[in-house]
């Protein structure tokens, strides 16, 4: 019966044309499958690979459910996306190879390059390769990683590129078809002219696409995702010194935000950044420098005004004399199911523990995800 599958399967992967139409992604979590999807809907031919059997098989016969916008309805649609748990027919399908793998923080705040690592000794196993491969590193990683990774791969006949992606949890698709630019970083020309039109066809928009070496855009990627927690830490402060002034927060930040030099964007008053990019991105800044001799006081500054900010906070709501507080909300931006780090649900935490009888209005999901970590110590309302 496997035999049969799998010759289906590379039945299938011929019907699908030539390779220079065809994509491969490793990894099609969160992530990487709206990417898939993405590619797929501007008429590539894609092949995702994920080691999970069951969830390759909930996408191909498409019972896979998601909370994240538009990814149900363009996996119903996809007539050209296929999952599989074989490398090896990812690689036979393109010359184009997206690594989408998850790179998580290690306890020291570096990325764990773990899932990229197995993937590169993989490559290497196939021995050279008779035609020129592209592996494309989409997923995180510390300044000069790729570079490594090139200077391994590229006697077996690889170019490598980072291609990291801006997007926000809730509206990964919309992001990725209409960036505000596109940040390429390549060993080569060659890999940097593939991903352009790669780019120029996915996206809906004409984005600016800034190329650069690979471990300029690994330094980009990260400072970007820095400047805005900066730009936020430093709207909070703004914010907390007028409360405790007596003074209304917005009115002042408005007229700043006036400022063309400054702009409107993200100068809201209001919760802490946090979340699955933006405080490791953070932390991840200040360690190459460090690493490099740099002491980057502002990447540092930023991570300890975020928490002096929920501490502001905790005491401004205390000092009122509320004893209750309901909240809608604890992911750590509306639009997500995401718990991690965010600074709505440190904030109810706080509250109930300082006595504070704290109601959560949310959907099932993300109540599922709180009672696991904190149990009874709210009063839950499913919305």
């Amino acid at each position: 019966m496997l035999c049969c599958i799998k010759q289906w399967t590379i039945l299938f992967l011929k019907k699908m044309g030539d390779n220079m139409n065809n994509i491969s992604v490793i990894g099609i979590g969160k992530l990487g499958l709206c990417f898939a999807l993405s590619l797929e809907g501007s008429g590539y031919n894609v092949v995702g690979v994920d080691i999970s059997k069951s969830y390759v098989d909930s996408i191909n016969n498409r019972t896979f459910f998601s909370f994240e916008e538009q990814v149900n309805e363009r996996l119903q649609k996809a007539n050209n996306f296929l999952a599989t748990t074989d490398l090896d027919l990812a690689l036979l399908h393109s010359d184009v190879v997206f690594a989408a793998v998850a790179t998580p923080s290690l306890p020291n705040g570096r990325y764990n390059h773990t899932q990229v690592e197995s993937l590169v000794d993989v490559l290497i196993s196939k021995g050279v390769q008779p035609k020129t491969k592209n592996l494309v590193i989409n997923c995180t990683t510390m300044p000069q990683y790729s570079e490594s990774v090139y200077k391994r791969l590229k006697d077996y006949n690889w170019n490598v590129a980072y291609n990291p992606e801006f997007i926000a949890q809730g509206t990964i698709i919309r992001n990725q078809e209409n960036p505000d630019m596109v940040l390429i970083g390549e060993s080569n020309k060659e890999i940097g002219d593939i991903l352009q039109v790669i780019y120029n066809r996915m996206t809906k928009n004409e984005p600016k696409i800034h190329r650069m070496s690979l471990t300029e855009a690994e330094i980009c990627k990260i400072s970007l995702n820095c400047f805005l927690t900066t730009k936020i830490a430093y709207t909070n402060m703004i914010g907390d010194i007028a409360i405790s002034s007596g003074c209304d927060p917005q009115v002042i930040l408005d007229a700043i935000g006036q400022d063309t030099r400054v702009g409107t964007k993200l100068t809201r008053y209001g919760y802490g950044f946090g979340g699955p990019c933006f405080p490791r991105d953070n932390r991840a800044i200040s360690i190459f420098a460090d690493d490099n001799g740099i002491d980057a006081k502002i990447s540092k500054a930023t991570d300890s005004m975020n928490k002096l900010h929920l501490h502001y906070q905790v005491q401004q709501y205390l000092q009122s004399g509320k004893k209750e507080f309901v909240t809608n909300s604890v992911t750590y931006k509306p639009e997500s199911t995401m718990i991690e780090e965010s600074q709505q649900l440190a904030f109810a935490v706080e509250l109930a523990n300082n006595g504070i009888k704290v109601t959560i209005v949310e959907t099932p999901v993300v109540i599922e995800q709180v009672t696991n970590v904190y149990g009874n110590l709210f009063t839950y309302l499913e919305k």
